[in-house]
């Protein structure tokens, strides 16, 4: 069993990513993104602020992906991993529910192509639509965390995706 913490930024190719490795797994996907938007599309604009609604949406991200590891299910969670706390989670949830932990970073350094992949893509509501600052993006991809203490995989998603997909399957079922 496992549990795969997906990171990157926004149109980095995260959700392509976990959609192959379901394809090829069965694994339970919790996608951020759905949860916000869900959470978005229930209340009236204005009435929750989005830091607020974004807290809501990761606890219920956590709740949903600690109730199908403990259902013996293998679980991808497809968020960008911005903060301590989301590997923290992560890898307290692994240990507990005894499953291999897997951190698979999908790196796109090109501000340009994340653009045209941000306004190519069928939206929810929860997503930017583009990048205004190339000092934020840059910031944001330096800045991503990583488990310590823990083998992670970074892959670049400039690239093919069949050009990466065996060998992000090889690093999760090592």
């Amino acid at each position: 069993m496992f549990f795969v913490q997906m990171s990157g930024f926004p149109g980095s190719g995260k959700s392509t990513l976990a959609r192959q490795i379901f394809k090829r797994t069965g694994a339970v996907i919790i996608d951020h993104d759905i949860v916000k938007s869900a959470l978005l599309h229930s209340i009236e604009e204005g009435v929750i602020d989005l830091n607020l609604a974004g807290k809501i949406s990761y606890n219920i991200d956590w709740s949903l992906i600690e109730f199908h590891l403990s259902q013996g299910q293998d679980v991808i969670f497809d968020s960008p991993c911005l903060y301590q706390e989301m590997i923290d989670k992560g890898t307290s949830l692994s240990k507990k529910y005894n499953v291999k932990y897997k951190y698979v970073e999908c790196y796109l350094n090109d501000i340009h192509e994340t653009n045209s992949r941000l306004k190519n893509r069928e939206r929810m509501i929860s997503q930017i639509i583009e990048i205004k600052s190339e000092i934020a993006f840059k910031s944001t991809i330096e800045n991503s965390k990583k488990p310590w203490g823990y083998k992670y995989m970074t892959v670049d998603t400039g690239q093919p995706l069949e050009s990466y997909i065996q060998d992000v399957m090889n690093y999760i079922y090592e």
